[in-house]
C-alpha cells in the first residue's frame, strides 16, 4: 500500500510507493509512432490489455471495453495511490503519515494513435474536457479525497512511456502545500482589496495585451507576469468562477477552442 509522508521541515507531503518500480511490461517500453497500433495497449482492439474502463464516451450500441469509443478512462495499472482501503493518519514519533488512499486514472484521449491533443478536432478536445469534469465531479463525492490534479506528460523526457495521446488524473487525501499557498495568497489579496485576484489578473492582461496568447468569449490564455519557467501559460475564465466542475456547454466549447489554439501556438514555437 502506498503512503503519504510529511516532510517535517518543509511541511509538504510526499507519496512513497514501491509498486511503481514493478510496472507492467506493456507500460514499460516507449512505443514509437512508426510502430503498428496493435502493439499499443491504448489503441482500439487492445482494450483487454488495459484494466476495465471506468467510463467511456463511445458510439451508440457499442459495448464497454470494446472498440467504438471516442474516449476511455481506465485505472492506472501501476497507481501511485489506491482507492481501496481505509484512510488512516498515524504518527511515527515526530513524523506524520497517511495511508495512500486516493485515485490514479488514465484518460485515453482519442482512438487515433499518431495524433496529439493540439491536432484533435475541437469536438474531440471538448470530449476530453468533459471527461476531466465528469471524473472530477465523481471523485469529489468521496469524503476521503481533498484535491484532484489532472496532468499530461509530453514526450519521453517528461516521463511519458506510451506515445498514444493520454492524460492522467490523481486524487489525493491532502491539499498540496503549493495549492494551500495559492489559496492563502488569494485570500490575503481579497482581504486587502475586496476583489478577486484572478478577475483582476484577467482585467490587467486584457488592458496591457502584452502577454496574451489567445482569447474568446469566455477564456483568456496568457503568459503569467512572473513565469517560473519558459513557455508557462495560464488559461483563466473571463467570468468569476471558483471551480472547473461548474463549467457549462457553452463555456466548455470556448475552453476547448482556447486550449487547442494555445497548444497549437506552443507546438509551432
Amino acid at each position: 500500500m502506498p503512503q503519504l509522508r510529511k516532510d517535517p521541515i518543509l511541511s509538504r507531503w510526499v507519496i512513497i510507493t514501491e509498486e511503481r518500480g514493478k510496472r507492467p511490461t506493456d507500460f514499460r517500453a516507449q512505443p514509437q509512432p512508426s510502430q503498428p497500433p496493435e502493439h499499443c495497449p491504448f489503441c482500439p482492439g487492445n482494450e483487454a490489455r488495459t484494466p476495465p474502463e471506468i467510463i467511456g464516451y463511445r458510439e451508440e450500441g457499442t459495448q464497454a471495453n470494446h472498440p467504438g469509443w471516442h474516449i476511455r478512462v481506465i485505472p492506472n495499472p501501476a497507481p501511485v495511490l489506491r482507492v481501496e482501503g481505509r484512510l488512516e493518519r498515524r504518527g511515527l514519533g515526530m513524523y506524520d503519515m497517511i495511508t495512500g488512499i486516493g485515485a490514479h486514472e488514465i484518460i485515453i484521449e482519442t482512438p487515433e494513435h499518431d495524433v496529439d491533443l493540439p491536432d484533435l478536432v475541437p469536438a474531440q478536445v471538448e470530449r476530453v474536457l468533459w471527461a476531466y469534469r465528469d471524473r472530477s465531479l465523481d471523485l469529489s463525492r468521496d469524503p476521503r479525497l481533498r484535491y484532484i490534479l489532472i496532468f499530461r506528460n509530453h514526450g519521453a523526457s517528461a516521463g511519458s512511456i506510451i506515445s498514444h495521446p493520454h492524460s492522467q488524473l490523481i486524487a489525493t487525501p491532502i491539499v498540496p502545500k503549493r495549492v494551500e499557498e495559492e489559496i492563502a495568497g488569494s485570500k490575503l489579496y481579497y482581504e486587502h482589496k475586496e476583489r478577486c485576484i484572478a478577475c483582476d489578473i484577467v482585467r490587467q492582461e486584457l488592458v496591457e495585451r502584452r502577454r496574451v496568447v489567445a482569447e474568446n468569449r469566455n477564456f483568456l490564455s496568457f503568459e503569467p507576469f512572473a513565469s517560473r519557467f519558459p513557455f508557462e501559460t495560464w488559461i483563466i475564465p473571463k467570468f468569476h468562477s471558483c471551480t472547473f466542475s461548474l463549467v457549462d456547454e457553452e463555456e466548455i466549447t470556448d475552453l476547448a477552442y482556447c486550449l487547442k489554439e494555445t497548444l497549437m501556438r506552443l507546438k509551432a514555437v
